[in-house]
């Protein structure tokens, strides 16, 4: 089976490129929705995080992730103390979508993670698809987003790797700047070759620092 990484930068328009690869038929793991469900009432990752960021429960009881999300933003050390907790669960649930991807014979499974080369996380894919789109229009797309000002855009860009170097580092790298049309034809046009393929592909385009951290 073949694993593909999908990613792109804040307002890159990879949740539609996912939405996308639904309707083609494959098989994906949506990373955030994870986390989503992790923090929800009831969630796996609920009374880990309540225990070691106090007050951010939710009336529902879960977690006020708007809350968390300002508690964590701009603080090194929590993030990653909140990461710790909910990076081996994100990982586990990975694990099983791949294995019942694998049980039931599909011949590509995509897995959605927005930061996938932050998070070295490329290593894990036979191939990676980046969505992009002109600066322009991502900054367009992000400001339209409640609570976004552009001091913490900035911050968001500072933080994450520079569109020019993942669309350098790509196997494929689809245009979200133009219409709908064309990047669903570029996408299936992706899927359609990888699946002509038949089997596992070498991997290509990877950054020779992804290799090395693959082989560590």
């Amino acid at each position: 089976m073949i694993v593909v990484g999908l990613t792109g930068s804040i307002g890159m328009g990879k949740s539609t490129a996912a939405a996308m690869l639904r309707r083609i038929g494959v098989p994906l793991f949506d990373a955030d929705r994870v986390v989503h469900r992790l923090l929800a009432p009831g969630g796996g990752a609920v009374a880990k995080v309540a225990a070691t960021f106090p007050g951010m429960r939710a009336e529902n009881g879960g977690i006020d992730r708007k809350r968390l999300g300002q508690r964590v933003f701009g603080d090194p050390a929590a993030l990653a103390g909140l990461e710790a907790i909910l990076h081996p669960m994100v990982a586990a649930a990975e694990k099983r979508f791949l294995a019942r991807a694998r049980a039931r014979r599909e011949s590509i499974a995509v897995l959605d993670i927005p930061l996938l080369y932050e998070s070295r996380g490329a290593g894990r894919c036979d191939y990676v698809i980046v969505v992009s789109a002109p600066a322009m229009l991502q900054r367009q797309r992000v400001m339209r987003r409640p609570g976004m000002t552009e001091r913490r855009f900035a911050a968001i860009l500072k933080q994450q790797m520079p569109d020019a170097e993942k669309r350098r580092r790509a196997d494929f790298v689809v245009p979200t700047g133009l219409d709908r049309s064309l990047s669903m034809r570029r996408l299936r046009a992706i899927i359609r070759g990888l699946r002509g393929a038949g089997t596992r592909p070498p991997r290509r385009g990877r950054h020779p620092a992804d290799k090395r951290r693959q082989a560590r």
